[in-house]
């Protein structure tokens, strides 16, 4: 998922939209967790960049996303990017130590 959001509406109050954009992670979150698991994966893991731009978004963790909203919202700040890329995780798997 890699989406612009708008925050400024004519109709529709900040906080609305807001919520609608949280809505669409959490729905693209629970569409992606649905998906079949590669053989030898564990669970899905999902890799989240987030900024007031494409050019500006940095890596954050998927857990401190909303927080991360809730913020550039704070600062009025209306145009929001988020970048969630799923992965599958692999446990159990250690790399083996280099030897010198």
């Amino acid at each position: 998922m890699k989406k612009t959001f708008k925050l400024d509406h004519p109709k529709i109050k900040v906080p609305r939209v807001v919520d609608s954009v949280k809505h669409d992670i959490r729905k693209f979150l629970k569409r992606e967790r649905k998906n079949s698991l590669p053989p030898g994966a564990k669970y899905w893991g999902f890799d989240c960049k987030f900024g007031q731009s494409e050019e500006d978004a940095v890596d954050v963790h998927l857990s401190s996303l909303t927080k991360k909203i809730d913020e550039l919202v704070a600062k009025n700040i209306m145009t929001l990017y988020v970048e969630i890329i799923a992965k599958a995780i692999e446990v159990g798997k250690t790399q083996p130590a280099q030897e010198e």
